[in-house]
Protein backbone atom coordinates (compact mmCIF):
# COMPACT_ATOMS: atom_id res chain seq x y z
CA UNK A 1 0.00 0.00 0.00
CA UNK A 2 1.21 3.62 -0.98
CA UNK A 3 2.82 5.32 2.20
CA UNK A 4 2.22 9.54 3.78
CA UNK A 5 5.99 10.04 2.22
CA UNK A 6 6.04 8.26 -0.72
CA UNK A 7 5.92 10.71 -3.84
CA UNK A 8 2.42 11.30 -5.57
CA UNK A 9 1.73 11.06 -9.12
CA UNK A 10 -1.21 11.79 -10.96
CA UNK A 11 -1.60 10.16 -14.70
CA UNK A 12 -4.09 11.75 -16.28
CA UNK A 13 -5.42 9.72 -18.91
CA UNK A 14 -7.16 5.98 -18.97
CA UNK A 15 -6.20 4.41 -21.83
CA UNK A 16 -3.88 1.64 -22.32
CA UNK A 17 -0.90 4.25 -22.54
CA UNK A 18 -1.81 5.76 -18.85
CA UNK A 19 -2.69 2.12 -17.53
CA UNK A 20 0.24 0.41 -18.30
CA UNK A 21 1.84 3.31 -16.38
CA UNK A 22 0.10 3.19 -13.47
CA UNK A 23 0.70 -0.76 -13.73
CA UNK A 24 3.95 -0.63 -14.11
CA UNK A 25 4.68 2.17 -10.76
CA UNK A 26 2.41 0.78 -9.07
CA UNK A 27 4.31 -2.95 -8.86
CA UNK A 28 7.16 -0.78 -8.03
CA UNK A 29 5.57 0.43 -4.93
CA UNK A 30 7.55 3.87 -4.66
CA UNK A 31 4.99 6.41 -5.67
CA UNK A 32 1.24 7.17 -4.89
CA UNK A 33 -1.06 6.93 -7.60
CA UNK A 34 -4.43 8.62 -8.99
CA UNK A 35 -5.81 8.03 -12.63
CA UNK A 36 -7.86 10.03 -13.80
CA UNK A 37 -10.34 9.69 -16.63
CA UNK A 38 -12.74 12.04 -18.03
CA UNK A 39 -15.25 9.69 -19.54
CA UNK A 40 -17.23 6.97 -17.43
CA UNK A 41 -15.02 3.70 -19.01
CA UNK A 42 -11.01 3.15 -18.86
CA UNK A 43 -9.05 1.83 -22.41
CA UNK A 44 -9.54 5.04 -24.32
CA UNK A 45 -9.64 4.78 -28.05
CA UNK A 46 -10.27 0.75 -27.13
CA UNK A 47 -12.74 1.69 -24.51
CA UNK A 48 -15.97 -0.72 -24.53
CA UNK A 49 -19.25 -1.01 -23.78
CA UNK A 50 -21.86 -4.13 -23.49
CA UNK A 51 -23.18 -5.62 -26.61
CA UNK A 52 -25.06 -8.61 -26.38
CA UNK A 53 -24.31 -9.89 -22.85
CA UNK A 54 -20.30 -9.43 -23.28
CA UNK A 55 -18.08 -6.08 -23.99
CA UNK A 56 -16.57 -4.83 -27.17
CA UNK A 57 -14.73 -1.93 -28.46
CA UNK A 58 -16.31 0.99 -29.77
CA UNK A 59 -13.43 1.04 -32.76
CA UNK A 60 -12.77 -2.06 -34.24
CA UNK A 61 -9.81 -3.70 -32.16
CA UNK A 62 -7.42 -6.70 -32.78
CA UNK A 63 -3.95 -8.07 -31.98
CA UNK A 64 -0.53 -9.39 -34.08
CA UNK A 65 1.22 -11.68 -33.36
CA UNK A 66 4.56 -8.89 -33.47
CA UNK A 67 2.73 -7.14 -30.43
CA UNK A 68 4.59 -8.19 -27.86
CA UNK A 69 4.17 -5.81 -25.23
CA UNK A 70 0.85 -6.23 -25.12
CA UNK A 71 1.00 -9.56 -25.39
CA UNK A 72 3.52 -9.80 -22.19
CA UNK A 73 1.23 -7.42 -20.21
CA UNK A 74 -1.95 -9.49 -20.69
CA UNK A 75 0.52 -12.87 -19.63
CA UNK A 76 1.25 -10.96 -16.66
CA UNK A 77 -2.28 -10.56 -15.88
CA UNK A 78 -3.06 -13.91 -15.87
CA UNK A 79 -4.99 -13.41 -18.89
CA UNK A 80 -3.08 -15.28 -21.66
CA UNK A 81 -6.12 -17.74 -21.89
CA UNK A 82 -8.60 -15.36 -22.94
CA UNK A 83 -6.64 -14.51 -26.15
CA UNK A 84 -7.45 -16.54 -28.87
CA UNK A 85 -5.96 -16.34 -32.44
CA UNK A 86 -7.93 -16.60 -35.39
CA UNK A 87 -8.09 -16.65 -38.87
CA UNK A 88 -7.81 -13.52 -41.05
CA UNK A 89 -9.25 -12.29 -44.16
CA UNK A 90 -9.17 -9.30 -45.88
CA UNK A 91 -10.92 -7.98 -49.27
CA UNK A 92 -11.11 -4.66 -51.28
CA UNK A 93 -13.68 -3.15 -52.89
CA UNK A 94 -12.92 -1.52 -56.26
CA UNK A 95 -15.81 -0.58 -58.95
CA UNK A 96 -18.52 -2.93 -58.24
CA UNK A 97 -16.61 -6.17 -57.00
CA UNK A 98 -14.92 -7.00 -54.05
CA UNK A 99 -11.67 -8.66 -54.77
CA UNK A 100 -9.53 -10.81 -52.07
CA UNK A 101 -6.71 -9.30 -50.88
CA UNK A 102 -3.96 -11.52 -48.56
CA UNK A 103 -1.89 -12.98 -50.15
CA UNK A 104 0.85 -12.84 -53.08
CA UNK A 105 -1.30 -14.69 -55.10
CA UNK A 106 -4.13 -12.54 -54.60
CA UNK A 107 -2.12 -9.83 -55.82
CA UNK A 108 -1.59 -11.92 -58.94
CA UNK A 109 -4.78 -12.42 -59.99
CA UNK A 110 -5.89 -8.72 -58.82
CA UNK A 111 -7.38 -8.21 -62.40
CA UNK A 112 -7.92 -3.78 -62.11
CA UNK A 113 -4.35 -3.77 -62.26
CA UNK A 114 -2.19 -5.00 -65.46
CA UNK A 115 -0.40 -7.99 -64.90
CA UNK A 116 2.99 -6.42 -65.16
CA UNK A 117 1.42 -3.90 -62.30
CA UNK A 118 0.45 -6.25 -60.21
CA UNK A 119 4.32 -8.04 -59.87
CA UNK A 120 5.53 -4.71 -59.22
CA UNK A 121 2.72 -3.98 -56.89
CA UNK A 122 4.04 -7.64 -55.08
CA UNK A 123 7.76 -7.06 -55.57
CA UNK A 124 7.35 -3.11 -54.09
CA UNK A 125 5.20 -5.09 -50.92
CA UNK A 126 8.08 -7.73 -50.43
CA UNK A 127 10.85 -5.10 -50.90
CA UNK A 128 8.90 -2.94 -48.10
CA UNK A 129 8.48 -5.71 -45.78
CA UNK A 130 12.17 -7.05 -45.96
CA UNK A 131 13.48 -2.94 -45.49
CA UNK A 132 14.44 -2.58 -42.08
CA UNK A 133 16.31 0.70 -41.94
CA UNK A 134 13.00 3.60 -42.97
CA UNK A 135 14.83 6.64 -42.44
CA UNK A 136 15.42 7.26 -45.62
CA UNK A 137 12.04 7.32 -46.06
CA UNK A 138 11.24 9.56 -43.26
CA UNK A 139 11.31 12.85 -45.50
CA UNK A 140 9.00 11.41 -48.46
CA UNK A 141 5.73 11.68 -49.26
CA UNK A 142 3.86 8.41 -49.71
CA UNK A 143 1.89 9.17 -52.43
CA UNK A 144 5.13 10.43 -54.40
CA UNK A 145 6.91 7.27 -53.21
CA UNK A 146 4.53 4.86 -54.09
CA UNK A 147 3.37 6.57 -57.80
CA UNK A 148 7.30 5.92 -58.55
CA UNK A 149 7.54 2.50 -57.43
CA UNK A 150 4.64 1.14 -58.22
CA UNK A 151 3.51 2.95 -61.24
CA UNK A 152 0.33 5.13 -61.83
CA UNK A 153 -2.15 2.56 -62.38
CA UNK A 154 -1.55 1.27 -58.91
CA UNK A 155 -1.09 4.32 -57.16
CA UNK A 156 -4.50 5.22 -58.40
CA UNK A 157 -6.43 1.63 -57.86
CA UNK A 158 -4.73 0.50 -54.64
CA UNK A 159 -2.71 3.32 -52.34
CA UNK A 160 -4.29 6.74 -53.26
CA UNK A 161 -7.48 5.88 -51.88
CA UNK A 162 -6.27 3.83 -49.37
CA UNK A 163 -4.33 6.91 -48.53
CA UNK A 164 -7.46 9.56 -49.05
CA UNK A 165 -10.00 7.79 -46.90
CA UNK A 166 -7.98 7.44 -44.07
CA UNK A 167 -5.91 10.94 -44.09
CA UNK A 168 -8.80 12.93 -46.49
CA UNK A 169 -6.74 16.36 -47.14
CA UNK A 170 -3.81 15.61 -45.98
CA UNK A 171 -2.86 12.59 -47.75
CA UNK A 172 -0.42 14.07 -50.14
CA UNK A 173 1.72 15.09 -47.13
CA UNK A 174 1.50 11.52 -45.42
CA UNK A 175 5.25 10.29 -44.67
CA UNK A 176 6.35 7.06 -46.29
CA UNK A 177 7.94 5.75 -43.47
CA UNK A 178 4.40 5.67 -41.58
CA UNK A 179 2.85 3.44 -44.83
CA UNK A 180 6.57 1.42 -44.99
CA UNK A 181 5.80 0.09 -41.19
CA UNK A 182 1.96 -0.59 -42.03
CA UNK A 183 3.55 -2.56 -44.75
CA UNK A 184 6.33 -4.28 -42.84
CA UNK A 185 4.86 -4.91 -39.65
CA UNK A 186 2.04 -6.26 -41.55
CA UNK A 187 3.56 -8.67 -43.92
CA UNK A 188 6.39 -10.12 -41.46
CA UNK A 189 3.41 -10.99 -39.03
CA UNK A 190 1.67 -13.61 -40.79
CA UNK A 191 2.72 -16.86 -40.40
CA UNK A 192 3.33 -18.36 -43.84
CA UNK A 193 2.64 -17.03 -46.94
CA UNK A 194 -0.82 -15.53 -46.98
CA UNK A 195 -1.54 -16.82 -43.86
CA UNK A 196 -2.14 -14.29 -41.12
CA UNK A 197 -3.58 -14.75 -37.66
CA UNK A 198 -5.22 -11.98 -35.28
CA UNK A 199 -5.70 -12.04 -31.69
CA UNK A 200 -8.78 -10.74 -29.50
CA UNK A 201 -9.89 -11.56 -26.10
CA UNK A 202 -13.11 -13.41 -25.12
CA UNK A 203 -14.60 -11.05 -23.84
CA UNK A 204 -13.33 -8.10 -25.70
CA UNK A 205 -10.30 -6.03 -24.75
CA UNK A 206 -12.28 -4.88 -21.38
CA UNK A 207 -10.68 -8.30 -20.07
CA UNK A 208 -7.63 -6.07 -19.56
CA UNK A 209 -8.66 -2.72 -18.47
CA UNK A 210 -10.93 -4.57 -16.32
CA UNK A 211 -7.97 -6.45 -14.43
CA UNK A 212 -5.59 -3.40 -14.53
CA UNK A 213 -8.34 -1.83 -12.73
CA UNK A 214 -8.59 -4.45 -10.01
CA UNK A 215 -5.40 -4.98 -9.55
CA UNK A 216 -4.62 -1.21 -9.28
CA UNK A 217 -7.49 -0.75 -6.36
CA UNK A 218 -6.27 -2.85 -4.62
CA UNK A 219 -2.75 -1.75 -4.43
CA UNK A 220 -4.27 1.56 -3.18
CA UNK A 221 -4.37 3.40 -6.32
CA UNK A 222 -7.10 6.00 -6.91
CA UNK A 223 -8.97 5.61 -9.96
CA UNK A 224 -11.77 8.84 -10.85
CA UNK A 225 -13.85 8.36 -13.47
CA UNK A 226 -15.77 11.02 -15.10
CA UNK A 227 -13.01 13.35 -14.09
CA UNK A 228 -12.04 16.24 -16.53
CA UNK A 229 -8.87 18.51 -15.97
CA UNK A 230 -9.71 21.87 -16.62
CA UNK A 231 -6.35 23.74 -15.62
CA UNK A 232 -3.08 22.42 -14.76
CA UNK A 233 -0.23 24.99 -13.02
CA UNK A 234 2.65 25.26 -11.16
CA UNK A 235 3.17 26.20 -7.83
CA UNK A 236 6.59 26.15 -6.03
CA UNK A 237 7.55 23.24 -8.06
CA UNK A 238 4.77 21.05 -8.00
CA UNK A 239 1.90 20.65 -10.70
CA UNK A 240 -1.66 21.53 -9.45
CA UNK A 241 -4.24 20.41 -11.51
CA UNK A 242 -7.97 21.35 -11.47
CA UNK A 243 -10.26 18.86 -12.00
CA UNK A 244 -14.29 19.34 -11.58
CA UNK A 245 -13.76 22.56 -9.14
CA UNK A 246 -11.38 20.93 -7.46
CA UNK A 247 -7.85 21.85 -6.97
CA UNK A 248 -5.61 19.07 -5.94
CA UNK A 249 -1.43 19.49 -5.65
CA UNK A 250 0.80 15.97 -7.03
CA UNK A 251 4.72 16.24 -7.31
CA UNK A 252 4.77 14.61 -10.54
CA UNK A 253 1.89 14.30 -13.56
CA UNK A 254 1.97 12.20 -16.25
CA UNK A 255 -0.44 13.66 -19.68
CA UNK A 256 -1.47 10.84 -21.76
CA UNK A 257 -4.33 12.57 -23.91
CA UNK A 258 -3.47 13.98 -26.95
CA UNK A 259 -0.96 16.66 -27.92
CA UNK A 260 -3.71 19.40 -28.74
CA UNK A 261 -5.43 19.11 -25.06
CA UNK A 262 -2.31 19.67 -23.08
CA UNK A 263 -1.21 22.39 -25.07
CA UNK A 264 -4.59 24.12 -23.97
CA UNK A 265 -3.76 23.41 -20.33
CA UNK A 266 -0.14 24.93 -20.45
CA UNK A 267 -1.43 28.60 -19.23
CA UNK A 268 1.73 28.91 -16.46
CA UNK A 269 5.92 29.47 -17.41
CA UNK A 270 7.27 26.61 -15.31
CA UNK A 271 10.49 25.13 -14.50
CA UNK A 272 12.70 23.03 -16.87
CA UNK A 273 13.38 19.68 -16.68
CA UNK A 274 14.76 17.12 -14.19
CA UNK A 275 17.06 14.33 -13.84
CA UNK A 276 15.95 11.50 -15.83
CA UNK A 277 17.06 10.18 -19.74
CA UNK A 278 15.16 10.68 -22.69
CA UNK A 279 15.15 8.40 -26.00
CA UNK A 280 16.15 10.40 -29.39
CA UNK A 281 14.46 12.18 -31.10
CA UNK A 282 12.26 12.79 -27.63
CA UNK A 283 14.56 15.14 -26.04
CA UNK A 284 13.50 18.39 -25.25
CA UNK A 285 15.42 21.64 -26.51
CA UNK A 286 16.52 23.27 -23.26
CA UNK A 287 15.97 26.96 -23.57
CA UNK A 288 13.15 27.45 -25.69
CA UNK A 289 10.66 27.70 -23.05
CA UNK A 290 7.30 26.89 -22.63
CA UNK A 291 5.76 28.62 -25.63
CA UNK A 292 8.04 26.78 -28.34
CA UNK A 293 7.03 23.59 -26.48
CA UNK A 294 3.39 24.33 -27.12
CA UNK A 295 3.98 25.33 -30.44
CA UNK A 296 5.46 21.68 -30.95
CA UNK A 297 2.21 20.77 -29.48
CA UNK A 298 0.35 22.77 -31.83
CA UNK A 299 1.61 21.72 -34.53
CA UNK A 300 0.11 18.39 -34.39
CA UNK A 301 -2.78 17.77 -36.60
CA UNK A 302 -5.54 15.25 -36.01
CA UNK A 303 -8.45 13.54 -37.68
CA UNK A 304 -11.13 12.21 -35.60
CA UNK A 305 -13.25 8.65 -35.97
CA UNK A 306 -16.70 7.86 -36.38
CA UNK A 307 -17.58 4.12 -36.19
CA UNK A 308 -20.91 2.41 -36.05
CA UNK A 309 -21.37 -0.79 -34.31
CA UNK A 310 -24.43 -2.73 -35.29
CA UNK A 311 -25.63 -6.75 -34.63
CA UNK A 312 -27.79 -8.18 -37.31
CA UNK A 313 -29.53 -11.63 -37.64
CA UNK A 314 -27.84 -11.37 -41.44
CA UNK A 315 -24.21 -12.67 -42.32
CA UNK A 316 -23.17 -10.07 -44.70
CA UNK A 317 -19.83 -10.59 -46.46
CA UNK A 318 -17.13 -13.17 -46.76
CA UNK A 319 -14.12 -11.12 -45.34
CA UNK A 320 -13.27 -9.89 -41.58
CA UNK A 321 -11.88 -6.56 -43.16
CA UNK A 322 -12.98 -5.03 -46.55
CA UNK A 323 -11.16 -1.89 -47.63
CA UNK A 324 -13.43 0.38 -49.41
CA UNK A 325 -11.27 2.05 -52.65
CA UNK A 326 -14.16 4.32 -54.29
CA UNK A 327 -13.80 7.91 -54.09
CA UNK A 328 -18.16 8.03 -53.52
CA UNK A 329 -17.37 5.83 -50.33
CA UNK A 330 -19.10 7.37 -47.53
CA UNK A 331 -16.65 5.59 -45.22
CA UNK A 332 -13.18 3.61 -45.13
CA UNK A 333 -13.63 0.38 -43.92
CA UNK A 334 -16.30 -2.91 -43.54
CA UNK A 335 -15.75 -4.89 -40.87
CA UNK A 336 -17.31 -8.15 -39.93
CA UNK A 337 -16.17 -8.94 -36.50
CA UNK A 338 -18.03 -12.24 -36.73
CA UNK A 339 -16.03 -13.64 -39.51
CA UNK A 340 -13.01 -13.08 -36.95
CA UNK A 341 -14.24 -14.45 -33.99
CA UNK A 342 -17.34 -17.09 -33.28
CA UNK A 343 -21.07 -15.40 -32.90
CA UNK A 344 -21.70 -17.46 -30.07
CA UNK A 345 -19.91 -15.19 -28.46
CA UNK A 346 -22.82 -12.31 -28.99
CA UNK A 347 -25.83 -14.90 -28.42
CA UNK A 348 -25.58 -15.89 -31.90
CA UNK A 349 -25.58 -12.55 -33.45
CA UNK A 350 -23.69 -11.00 -36.24
CA UNK A 351 -21.87 -8.01 -34.93
CA UNK A 352 -20.18 -5.69 -37.85
CA UNK A 353 -18.22 -2.06 -37.76
CA UNK A 354 -18.30 0.52 -40.27
CA UNK A 355 -15.76 2.96 -39.69
CA UNK A 356 -14.34 6.27 -40.90
CA UNK A 357 -11.56 8.60 -40.10
CA UNK A 358 -12.77 12.33 -40.48
CA UNK A 359 -11.46 16.05 -39.88
CA UNK A 360 -13.00 18.08 -37.49
CA UNK A 361 -14.69 20.54 -39.63
CA UNK A 362 -16.63 17.49 -41.71
CA UNK A 363 -20.53 17.37 -41.34
CA UNK A 364 -20.88 13.82 -39.90
CA UNK A 365 -19.27 15.10 -36.81
CA UNK A 366 -22.80 16.93 -36.37
CA UNK A 367 -25.19 14.38 -37.77
CA UNK A 368 -27.15 12.05 -35.63
CA UNK A 369 -26.98 8.85 -35.50
CA UNK A 370 -30.16 8.33 -37.63
CA UNK A 371 -28.65 10.42 -40.43
CA UNK A 372 -25.42 8.67 -40.58
CA UNK A 373 -26.33 4.94 -40.12
CA UNK A 374 -29.52 5.58 -42.96
CA UNK A 375 -26.12 6.85 -44.95
CA UNK A 376 -23.62 4.28 -44.38
CA UNK A 377 -26.58 1.36 -44.61
CA UNK A 378 -27.56 2.84 -48.12
CA UNK A 379 -23.98 2.36 -49.41
CA UNK A 380 -23.91 -1.00 -47.52
CA UNK A 381 -26.57 -1.91 -49.52
CA UNK A 382 -24.58 -1.26 -52.55
CA UNK A 383 -22.24 -2.97 -51.63
CA UNK A 384 -24.30 -6.19 -50.79
CA UNK A 385 -27.45 -5.60 -52.14
CA UNK A 386 -28.56 -8.88 -50.03
CA UNK A 387 -28.24 -6.09 -46.85
CA UNK A 388 -31.57 -6.05 -44.89
CA UNK A 389 -31.60 -2.71 -42.44
CA UNK A 390 -34.83 -4.18 -40.77
CA UNK A 391 -32.59 -7.19 -39.69
CA UNK A 392 -30.40 -4.53 -37.25
CA UNK A 393 -31.24 -5.17 -34.02
CA UNK A 394 -29.08 -3.05 -32.17
CA UNK A 395 -26.73 -0.38 -33.14
CA UNK A 396 -24.74 2.28 -31.55
CA UNK A 397 -22.56 5.28 -32.89
CA UNK A 398 -19.34 7.20 -31.20
CA UNK A 399 -17.61 10.00 -32.34
CA UNK A 400 -14.15 10.34 -31.15
CA UNK A 401 -12.64 13.42 -32.00
CA UNK A 402 -8.52 12.83 -31.52
CA UNK A 403 -8.10 9.51 -33.06
CA UNK A 404 -5.33 9.72 -35.71
CA UNK A 405 -2.76 12.37 -35.90
CA UNK A 406 -1.06 12.91 -38.80
CA UNK A 407 1.90 11.67 -39.70
CA UNK A 408 3.58 14.27 -42.26
CA UNK A 409 6.96 14.12 -43.98
CA UNK A 410 7.94 16.74 -41.04
CA UNK A 411 7.15 14.49 -38.54
CA UNK A 412 10.15 14.11 -36.42
CA UNK A 413 10.75 17.72 -36.18
CA UNK A 414 7.48 17.93 -34.75
CA UNK A 415 7.57 15.01 -31.77
CA UNK A 416 7.43 16.23 -28.77
CA UNK A 417 9.53 15.43 -25.57
CA UNK A 418 8.35 13.22 -22.90
CA UNK A 419 9.81 15.84 -19.99
CA UNK A 420 8.16 19.27 -20.57
CA UNK A 421 9.47 22.35 -20.08
CA UNK A 422 6.71 22.72 -16.53
CA UNK A 423 8.33 20.69 -13.62
CA UNK A 424 7.23 17.93 -12.73
CA UNK A 425 5.10 17.49 -15.86
CA UNK A 426 5.44 14.63 -18.09
CA UNK A 427 3.84 13.66 -21.61
CA UNK A 428 3.11 10.56 -22.90
CA UNK A 429 0.67 9.89 -25.87
CA UNK A 430 0.46 8.46 -29.18
CA UNK A 431 1.99 11.07 -31.39
CA UNK A 432 5.42 10.22 -29.71
CA UNK A 433 5.31 7.19 -31.72
CA UNK A 434 6.86 6.89 -34.61
CA UNK A 435 7.52 5.61 -37.33
CA UNK A 436 4.60 2.95 -36.00
CA UNK A 437 1.15 3.86 -36.09
CA UNK A 438 -0.75 4.39 -32.46
CA UNK A 439 -2.34 0.73 -31.35
CA UNK A 440 -2.67 -0.58 -27.35
CA UNK A 441 0.36 -2.12 -28.17
CA UNK A 442 2.54 0.83 -28.53
CA UNK A 443 0.12 2.92 -26.52
CA UNK A 444 1.65 -0.19 -23.44
CA UNK A 445 5.03 0.11 -24.07
CA UNK A 446 5.15 3.64 -24.40
CA UNK A 447 3.24 3.90 -20.86
CA UNK A 448 6.09 1.45 -19.54
CA UNK A 449 8.56 3.74 -20.61
CA UNK A 450 7.20 7.07 -19.11
CA UNK A 451 6.89 5.20 -15.64
CA UNK A 452 10.36 3.33 -16.48
CA UNK A 453 11.53 7.02 -16.50
CA UNK A 454 9.96 8.28 -13.48
CA UNK A 455 11.17 5.37 -11.52
CA UNK A 456 14.45 6.47 -12.75
CA UNK A 457 14.10 10.11 -11.67
CA UNK A 458 13.05 8.88 -8.16
CA UNK A 459 16.61 7.24 -7.93
CA UNK A 460 18.25 10.25 -8.65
Amino acid sequence: MPQADQQSVVIVGGGFTGLAAAWRLARAGRHRLTVVERSSCLGGLAGDFALQGTQIEKTYHHLFATDRHILELARELGLADKLVWCESSVGLLHGETIYPFMSPRDILAFKPCHFFNRLRLGLVALYLQRKKDWRPLAGQAAQAWMRRACGREVMEVVWEPLLRGKFHRYADSISMAWLWHRIHSRGNSRHDAGSEKLGYFRGGFAVITNRIESELTKAGVVIQKNTGVDALQIEEGRPVLLMDGRRETFDRCVFTGPSAALARLLTTEGEEGSCGGHRPPLQFERGKGLEAYRRRLQSIDYLGAISLVFVSKQAIGEYYWLNINRADAPFLVFIRHTKLVDKSWYNGNEVYYIGSYQPHDSPLFSMSEEEISGLWFGFLKKIYPQFDAAQVVEKHLFKLKYAQHIVDTDYQSKIPACQTPLAGVWLCNFSQVYPEDRGTNYAVREGLHIADLLLQEAKC
